[in-house]
Formats: structure tokens, C-alpha cells, sequence
């Protein structure tokens, strides 16, 4: 069987992984882009709704148009994109070639590979476990805040201890109709300021407290509660339940591991600050590496994304040049720009 080869294969898809995609297609190199999830993204989907400031030259930007504008970008040159791929294991055979081993056996091959796995391996909302949940997921029940305004004029429960139910606290209030916020502990886990400015808003805040189940005909009415203090059961009727029980966060890319790399504090993974780790032809970016003075930034992800690639082209290619042409100046993307530099009207009569 033919082995499809390619010259750069990127485990993960946040900020990072889809810099890396998107350059590793200015310097032509054939790529690949592995993700765990059911979506390109990243950590950042954990926060759509959250502004992100620190991105150089960029105004703010949610989270989710951040990420929707890094994917178009990562896609510029049409790399492959293979979801729902958990990589377990990096192998290298006779040939000098690396084996990219899955969760579900496939193999993938490719001249080098960018770890850009992000801060946490692949993450996922912990989700409640109470029988209906599964039936109201999308229908008044959800695990995350794409946009505020759908929460508007809504009685709001979130359910959650920590920081991010706080802020979602914080972010709804003004424009809810009311909103309550529940906590199975008896103490909120997050800054007093934070907890002070949600409680100022008019959140209500009871603790103690859990869901036990949800009701309502195709969408969530009303939620059935229960007070672990005192053993009262009560329902409360709600248009919309946010839960933050926390994240599932799994790093399996050395379960199977066949390449010399040891993890710095069970997770990162230490390289050089230009991306290089120990086994050549293997280099790291983003969250996940660790050097002397790795800036834990989006913008910092950037760097190290360019770095990588162009270590990567010249592994392949030792007489290459060692960075792409600024995209200015870049003929590559000479046809690409027609569509940002001119109205459509103008290139149907060209």
C-alpha cells in the first residue's frame, strides 16, 4: 500500500496549529492538521464569548470570531483536516519517516510534525449527569456562551463554582430578565471583586444547591433542585440553564510514544525557543512547549507557530530559504489578495 506522505503534519488546531496550517502553506509544503475534537479551534472555544485584546494590530475580537477568522486563514492553502483524531503516539520507521499513531489505529505519515496541543491536550465540558440532560442539550440547556444576546430578557440559571460560572454571571446580568447562579459547595470559588460585581448586578446566589432534573416540552422550563443541606427537593421555572461543572482535559499524544521526548511537569513539552525538541524533524509551538522566556500569549503562539514551520522546511529542504517572503510582498498570495483588494463587480470585468 502506498503511504500518503506529507511534508508537515500539525497535531491541534487552536491559535498555534492554525498559524502553523496557514504558513506552512505560504512556504508550500504539503499539510496536515490533526484534531482531537469534533472542530477546528482549540481552547479558545472554551471562551467565544470572552473579548480578546492582546493579538497585535487586531481591534477586539470575541473568542469565536477570532477562531472563525484564524480557521479561514488556516485554510488558505486547503490543508488536510482530519477531526474527531486523537493522536496517542509518535513513531519513526526505517525510512526516516513519522508514524503518527490514533486512538482509533489509523496511521498517519509525514516528513515533521508541530505539536501544537495547546495548555490542556484535548478539553471538553465536563457535562451534568442527571437523566433528561442529553434531551435538552441546545434546547435551554447548554455548556457554554457563544453570543450574550441569546440570553437576553431570559430567566437564567447557571450552575457552576468557579470562575467562569462568575463571569458568565457578570456578562449575562444586564441584559437578563433575572439570573441565579447555583453551587453544589458552600463557597463560590472565584475573586471577591468578581463575586461582589455579580451580587451588585442583582445575580442571585444560592449554595448548597444542585440540579437533579430538567422539565419542559422540546426546550428546558423549569429545573428541578435540591438543597444538599438542608434535603429539600423544589422546582424553579427557568428559560435557559448554563452549566460549568468544569473540563475534561486528556493528553494522550505520549501514551504510545516511541521518540525520545520527556515531558517537563508531566505535560509540556521542552524544545528550544524556536520550536526545536530533541528528536530532529519534531518541533513544538503554543502552550504546550516550555523554554526560557515562551510568552503564554496568542500573540506568542504566532511566533512560535512561524518558527516551527520554517525549521520544518528547512529539515526537509536544507537549501531553503530560511523564513517565506513577508505576505506583502509574497507572489503566492498574489490571486488571493484580488478578493480583499477589489468588489466583486470589479473582478467579473476583469
Amino acid at each position: 500500500m502506498t503511504k500518503d506522505i506529507y511534508d508537515i503534519t500539525i497535531i491541534g488546531s487552536g491559535p498555534a496549529g492554525l498559524f502553523s496550517a496557514f504558513y506552512a502553506g505560504l512556504r508550500e509544503m504539503k499539510t496536515k492538521i490533526l484534531e482531537g475534537n469534533p472542530e477546528l479551534g482549540g481552547k479558545v472555544k472554551v471562551y467565544p464569548q470572552k473579548m480578546v485584546w492582546d493579538v497585535g494590530g487586531v481591534k477586539p475580537v470575541t473568542g469565536q470570531q477570532l477562531i472563525d477568522d484564524s480557521i479561514e486563514q488556516a485554510l488558505t492553502f486547503d490543508p488536510a483536516v482530519e477531526l474527531n483524531t486523537i493522536v496517542t503516539g509518535i513513531s519513526k520507521d526505517d525510512d526516516g519517516i513519522f508514524n503518527i499513531h490514533t486512538e482509533s489505529k489509523t496511521v498517519h505519515y509525514s516528513r515533521t510534525v508541530i505539536v501544537a496541543i495547546g495548555g490542556s491536550g484535548i478539553i471538553s465540558h465536563q457535562k451534568i449527569d442527571v437523566p433528561s440532560a442529553e434531551s435538552y442539550e441546545g434546547k435551554g440547556l447548554h455548556y457554554t456562551v457563544f453570543d450574550v444576546k441569546d440570553f437576553d430578557n431570559k430567566d437564567v440559571l447557571v450552575s457552576g463554582g468557579g470562575p467562569t460560572a462568575v463571569d458568565w454571571g457578570n456578562d449575562l446580568a444586564p441584559n437578563a430578565r433575572s439570573l441565579t447562579l447555583i453551587y453544589r459547595g458552600d463557597k463560590v470559588r472565584a475573586l471577591e471583586a468578581d463575586i461582589t460585581r455579580m451580587q451588585n448586578n442583582g445575580v442571585r446566589m444560592i449554595t448548597n444547591t444542585e440540579i437533579v432534573d430538567f422539565n419542559g416540552h422540546n426546550e428546558v422550563s423549569s429545573v428541578k433542585l435540591y438543597n444538599n443541606k438542608t434535603g429539600e427537593h423544589y422546582e424553579q421555572e427557568y428559560d435557559a440553564v448554563l452549566i460549568n461543572h468544569g473540563y475534561n482535559k486528556d493528553n494522550l499524544l505520549f501514551k504510545e510514544n516511541k521518540i525520545d521526548i520527556e515531558l517537563v511537569d508531566n505535560f509540556y513539552i521542552p524544545a528550544s525557543s524556536t520550536g526545536e525538541t530533541k528528536v530532529e524533524g519534531v518541533y513544538a509551538a503554543g502552550d504546550c512547549v516550555k523554554y526560557p522566556g515562551k510568552v503564554h500569549l496568542i500573540a506568542g503562539a504566532y511566533q512560535d507557530a512561524v518558527n516551527a514551520v520554517n525549521n520544518a522546511k528547512l529539515f526537509i529542504q536544507p537549501d531553503a530559504h530560511k523564513t517565506a517572503e513577508v505576505s506583502s510582498h509574497n507572489h503566492i498570495l498574489d490571486e488571493k489578495n484580488m478578493k480583499y483588494m477589489y468588489s466583486e463587480e470589479t473582478l467579473k470585468n476583469q
